[in-house]
């Protein structure tokens, strides 16, 4: 790996090298990463269930932190952050708060993939001074169709998993077109180029936790969204089981500000399967005026 892709000076560019750094608030001890230039406005990334610090495509992340400062952190509970994983969506996106809080930000831009994505409509209604920017991806609003499902997509997928010895997220994240296959294969190969100073992966009570928060919020009555007033970006994949697609296109209709994209023969993990695009298309959202 060369110079350029690692530390230039003492900014951190690429994921792969981030150091894992832990600042304590409101009773928890959470895990973080920071990379990118130390741009005004940082992005956070808010992830999906089960998901911890290495779960992140570094493409996106080091596309993403090639022009803005991105903070990845393991919510309470999860990885290497302490506590107990909340069982709403509402409490994790409070311990959200916390964590970003505690950094000293007082204005963010939140890119939330997934439950992250759910977590990150909570923050922007119930602290929109906090956020500047959203970016929600592969992921839908509450009450949103099929969403409770995913429990059970996600117990079927695990077992489908053990019998083909294969990674779930190779079905829930991608299609099963030649391109899915092999798209899902690449995300995953790259999740595993960090090799020194992993994070814990989440235990079985936490991930029962975020099933059961994802579940209620399958089931809640739909929010006003129109009370979103920041620039929303919106994407999916257009054969997403885990989260249907119909949701993101809900999820941009009712929201005042928004901007929607699709990727063709992609699921769940579009942005992933389309990282490059999606990363060209995220920094022009970010850096316009």
């Amino acid at each position: 790996m060369n110079e350029s892709q690692e530390v230039r000076g003492d900014v951190v560019t690429s994921y792969e090298n981030a150091p894992t750094h832990t600042i304590t608030a409101g009773g928890v001890t959470f895990a973080y990463r920071e990379l990118g230039p130390q741009s005004a406005v940082p992005v956070v990334f808010l992830n999906h269930l089960a998901a911890v610090l290495d779960n992140w495509d570094p493409r996106v992340v080091d596309g993403i932190a090639a022009r803005r400062r991105v903070i990845t952190f393991d919510n309470r509970g999860v990885g290497a952050s302490t506590g107990s994983t909340p069982r709403t969506i509402q409490a994790m996106a409070k311990d959200a708060v916390t964590f970003i809080r505690a950094l000293g930000f007082e204005r963010v831009d939140l890119h939330g993939f997934s439950m992250g994505g759910m977590i990150a409509q909570v923050i922007a209604q119930t602290e929109p001074q906090l956020v500047r920017k959203l970016m929600l991806t592969g992921t839908g609003p509450a009450g949103g169709e099929g969403i409770k499902n995913v429990t059970r997509l996600s117990h079927l997928d695990t077992v489908r998993g053990l019998l083909t010895l294969q990674d779930p997220r190779q079905f829930l994240f991608f299609t099963r077109t030649a391109n899915g296959r092999r798209a899902g294969k690449e995300f995953l190969a790259r999740l595993k180029e960090r090799t020194a100073d992993r994070d814990k992966s989440i235990s079985p009570i936490s991930y029962n936790n975020q099933l059961k928060a994802i579940h209620r919020w399958g089931l809640e009555q739909p929010h006003d969204l129109s009370v979103i007033h920041q620039p929303v970006l919106v994407a999916n994949g257009e054969s997403d089981r885990m989260v249907p697609s119909k949701n993101s296109t809900d999820l941009a209709g009712r929201v005042p500000n928004s901007k929607l994209v699709i990727y063709p023969d992609a699921g769940h993990g579009g942005i992933f399967q389309f990282h490059q695009q999606f990363v060209k298309t995220a920094l022009e959202f970010l850096e316009r005026e």
